[in-house]
This record gives structure tokens, C-alpha cells and sequence, in this order.
């Protein structure tokens, strides 16, 4: 297909707002409270938050810079701009980090149907009143085959969403979005009004300095703000290249980047001010945060468990619960359709038809999915290898830019094109140097970490839900399997794209 053939965003609106659904998710009001509690001290969580917001202007605008530039460069999927930009060796790179977007689609397709079942629960149920009670909704649900009936729905809709492509995505985002938004703003407002909310807001801010010398702390930081952003998987990339040569780059990451971790800021304050409200008059804040760390495995439940009894407190509580799962589903599927958009585009660039490109996707989604949906163990792993394959996938995508040449891809790329800022010397640093020697640095520290210190005796079994063994294992497999197919995937690619402007 030729670039000028392509498809546009119609608006700057229209490609921010889409990019927003990237980023503004599940990731932001289910993954960021859970992650932030489970690496929680006793005296609070402030010292995730530091490392969580170095990585913000150290890792992930500087690689929504590059993916939105290099997705208006390429004007392809993942694996057909990285053979334009770096070079036909590369087309393994570009799978990789297509895989490790579409290993995360196959569980947030679960999380998206569990907030289905959530928004028909609270339309359909009075709100639990208890902790136990709200417990035992989210135990029943989990208990049988529920789960993957919402899984098959979540991906049916994503199939739907990118159907007739970039105009479908761009005008169900333009709906998703602002309601999201408004939600979360209405829900903060209700919580603030709680009495005992402030401990836990002050909680989640107040910093255990020595935290900050734990590599684990480091390596969840980054990955929750490469998952909280969308940086270094490719989806920005693969949105991109619909944007209009005249939209910039550069004020958009920054937009994308600081509006996202706004929105995690106020869910995690909602969450935290939740639970401590709830449980603050007859716990010491200790058992508190233990109760949030082991709401499901690695807190999976957070959000589901608590949220419910957020809004059993409240006036009018059942209709803001039934609005907030509403707008917990609309940030999931925005979400979810960048991540079956990125799929679909890398098959299309390969020459198959868009149609059987998006039932293939969403059909393989559904069954790789399975196992999440229906063991919380699984889902908890496939979260932990993937979520750290997001270090290994933004390194690459760093990578494809230092294979063109960091300052003439910044000259080329993105300080030539009329109306749109130079990033400047200092972002061709944080690209060409500091990106890739982080995801070395963590990287390597955790795993020298985890076999001496943390886990020697289990560290090399990979079944082992948390171990190193089982994220070698399962990255080496999409490896080794790209290497091999990567002469074809170049002239596969290189045959259904053309120059552009």
C-alpha cells in the first residue's frame, strides 16, 4: 500500500487523545496503586514515586519522542520502520518488541473483561458493604469460567474498534477519553471528602529513603512508567504513523508522558485514601498496607476489591460505581486497541488483508489469554516477564535510532519538519546513551541480585512464577525464533512499504 494512500488522524485532538487511550488505561488505575503498594514500606510509598518520576524524563518521554518520530518516519508497523530506519538486520528487533506488546495484550484483554464484569456487577448487585463481602465477589468471580467469557468479549471488541482502522479508533477515543477523565476526576473529588483518606494520600507521598537502595524498587519504577505511558512498546510508534506530517512530536510525548502520570497520581491517591478510610479506625497502618499487597497475587485485586467499597461510603454510590467501571472499561479497551491495532498493522505490512489480519490477532489473543484468565498464578508471571520486557523492548527502540544516527535522526526526523521543536543535544544523550545503559543497569543489577541475593536457591527453575529463569527462558524462545525469520520479515516488509515524505 502506498504512504500516500494511508489513512490520517483528522486532528491534532483527534492523535492526542488516541495517544492518551495508549497510555490513560488499566495501566494507570489497576497497575500503578498495586505496584506502588506492593512496593510500599512501613513508613509509605514515596520512595517508588521518586524513582517512578526519574524514569518519567529519563526513560519514557525521551522514547515517546523517538516512537512518535519514528512512526511518522517509517509510516509502518513496528517491524517495517525498524528495516526503513536501521536496516533489513533489524527486523528481529521490531518483532520483539511487537511480541512484547502482544504477550501484554493476551492478559489485558482479561483485565479489560474483568472490568466489564465489574460494570455489570455494580449495575446489576448492591455495592458490598464489607470487606469481606466485596472479597468474596471478586473470590466467586474468579473462582470458575466467568473470567474467560469477558475475556472473549474484551477481545471481540477490540476487533470491532480497528475494523475500519484509523477513523474508528480516532472517534471512539474522542468518547472513551474525556469520560474516563471526568470519572477519575469525580471519584478523587469523593474521596478527599472521606474521613481518615488523608493518611493514606500521605502514605502513598511520604518516602522510606532506604528503599530507594533495593534494584527492585528501580526495575518495577521503570517498568510501571513504561507501562503507565505506552513508552518503548511500539504502540505510539504504530499510531503514529497515521499523524499528518505537520503535528510535532515533541510537545505531544510531553503532553503524553506528564498527562499520564497525572492520571496514575490521582488513582493512586483514590485507592490509597480508599483503603485507609475503610480500614483506618481498627488497623495500624502496617496491616494496611499488608491487606494491599495480597489483594490477589502481586495485589491484582486492588482496584476490584476496594474500589467497590469506595463508593459504598458515598452518597449516590452505586451510580458513581457503575460510571467509574464504566470508565475503567472505556481506559481498557482504549488501550486494548492500540495493542490489536499494533498486531494487525505488523501482519498487513506483511501482505495480509486487514480483515483476516484483525480476526487472526484477536482469534490468537483469545487463546494465548486462556491461561491468565483462568489462573491469577499465570496472569501474575506473564505481568512480571512481559512488564520487564518493556526495558528490553524501549532499549531496542533506542537502538533503532542510534542505527540511523541519533543526531541525523533528530535533524532528519524531527528539527526539520516545519512547526515541530528541536529536542536538542540533551535528548540525543538520554537516546543514544542513557536509555540503553539503564535497561543494562537494572537489568543486570537484578539479575545478579536475584542469584545471589534474593532467590539462590530458585532463581534458575522457570517455574518459578517471579524467577529470573522463566524471563530468560520465555524472551530467549521470541528471540531466537525472530533471528531465525528475520531475512524473511525484511523482505516481506520492504516489499509493501514505500518512501514518504
Amino acid at each position: 500500500m502506498a504512504s500516500s494512500d494511508q489513512p490520517r488522524f483528522s486532528s491534532r485532538l483527534g492523535l492526542i487523545l488516541s495517544v492518551l487511550g495508549i497510555a490513560v488505561g488499566t495501566g494507570n488505575i489497576w497497575r500503578f496503586p498495586r505496584i506502588a503498594a506492593t512496593n510500599g514500606g512501613e513508613e509509605g510509598a514515596g520512595a517508588f514515586l521518586i524513582a517512578w518520576i526519574t524514569f518519567l524524563f529519563l526513560w519514557s518521554i525521551p522514547l515517546i519522542i523517538a516512537e512518535y518520530a519514528l512512526g511518522r518516519k517509517g509510516r509502518s508497523g513496528v517491524v517495517g520502520t525498524f528495516v526503513r530506519v536501521a536496516g533489513e538486520r533489524s527486523a528481529w528487533m521490531g518483532a520483539f518488541v511487537g511480541m512484547v506488546a502482544s504477550a501484554i495484550m493476551f492478559y489485558y484483554a482479561v483485565v479489560a473483561g474483568w472490568c466489564i464484569f465489574y460494570f455489570v456487577e455494580m449495575l446489576t448487585n448492591p455495592l458490598p458493604l464489607t470487606q469481606e463481602s466485596a472479597q468474596g465477589v471478586w473470590d466467586g468471580f474468579q473462582a470458575g469460567y466467568t473470567p474467560l467469557m469477558f475475556h472473549a468479549a474484551a477481545m471481540a471488541f477490540g476487533a470491532f474498534a480497528v475494523w475500519t482502522g484509523v477513523r474508528r479508533i480516532e472517534s471512539v477515543n474522542k468518547v472513551l477519553i474525556p469520560t474516563l477523565l471526568l470519572i477519575v476526576v469525580v471519584a478523587l473529588g469523593w474521596t478527599l471528602s472521606l474521613e481518615g483518606a488523608g493518611d493514606g494520600i500521605a502514605f502513598l507521598f511520604n518516602p522510606q529513603w532506604e528503599q530507594l537502595t533495593r534494584p527492585e524498587i528501580w526495575l518495577e519504577a521503570l517498568t510501571q512508567n513504561a507501562w503507565d505511558t505506552g513508552a518503548g512498546w511500539g504502540l505510539i510508534l504504530t499510531y503514529a504513523a497515521y499523524m499528518q506530517s505537520r503535528h510535532g512530536v515533541v510537545t505531544n510525548a510531553f503532553i503524553t508522558g506528564i498527562g499520564n502520570n497525572i492520571v496514575s497520581l490521582m488513582a493512586g491517591m483514590i485507592i490509597f485514601g480508599t483503603v485507609f478510610a475503610t480500614l483506618g479506625a481498627t488497623m495500624p497502618k502496617e496491616e494496611i498496607l499488608g491487606v494491599m499487597q495480597t489483594s490477589g497475587p502481586a495485589g491484582t485485586g486492588l482496584t476490584f476489591i476496594w474500589m467497590p467499597r469506595l463508593f459504598a461510603e458515598m452518597p449516590l454510590g452505586s451510580t458513581l460505581a457503575v460510571l467509574f467501571f464504566l470508565g475503567l472499561s472505556f481506559a481498557a479497551f482504549s488501550s486494548l486497541i492500540s495493542m490489536v491495532e499494533l498486531a494487525t498493522r505488523t501482519f498487513v505490512d506483511f501482505g495480509v488483508d486487514r480483515k483476516h489480519a484483525i480476526l487472526g490477532v484477536c482469534g490468537f489473543g483469545f487463546l494465548f489469554g486462556v491461561p491468565s484468565a483462568l489462573n491469577l498464578d499465570i496472569f501474575a508471571n506473564q505481568d512480571f516477564v512481559w512488564g520487564i520486557g518493556l526495558l528490553i523492548s524501549g532499549a531496542l527502540v533506542a537502538t533503532a535510532v542510534i542505527s540511523y544516527g541519533v543526531r541525523d535522526f533528530r535533524i532528519d526526523a524531527i528539527a526539520s519538519i516545519k512547526d515541530d521543536r528541536d529536542p536538542g543535544r540533551v535528548w540525543e544523550v538520554l537516546v543514544g546513551v542513557l536509555v540503553p545503559m539503564q535497561a543494562v543497569v537494572l537489568l543486570g543489577w537484578w539479575l545478579w541480585q536475584s542469584a545471589a541475593v534474593y532467590a539462590p536457591d530458585s532463581w534458575f527453575n522457570p517455574l518459578e512464577p517471579f524467577s529470573v529463569m522463566t524471563c530468560l527462558l520465555q524472551w530467549g524462545l521470541a528471540i531466537v525464533i525472530f533471528l531465525a525469520l528475520n531475512k524473511q520479515m525484511a523482505r516481506r516488509t520492504l516489499g509493501r512499504t514505500t518512501e514518504v515524505e
